[in-house]
């Protein structure tokens, strides 16, 4: 009986523990609170969500340039030296 209580309390203690973190977490906001600032610097009325998702979306962009360049030089001096 002891050991499926223990079973029972360690999940219960980690959505405790998760619930709480979440709750303490800043979130961004959604409304337009926030004018601090673009995501370029500019002074921008986007919300702090968009700016974040627009900055990650940029990333993945600019990532994908660099490895498709990357590629695009590489494939060539491969098939030179195979």
């Amino acid at each position: 009986m002891d050991t499926i209580n223990d079973l029972v309390e360690s999940p219960k203690q980690f959505v405790k523990d998760s619930i709480a973190l979440i709750n303490r977490c800043s979130k961004p906001t959604q409304t337009g609170e926030h004018d601090e600032g673009g995501v370029l610097g500019h002074g921008s009325s986007f919300p702090e969500f968009f700016q974040m998702a627009f900055a990650i979306g940029m990333g993945f962009v600019i990532m994908g340039f660099i490895g498709f360049f990357v590629k695009l030089i590489h494939i060539p001096i491969n098939n030179i030296i195979v």
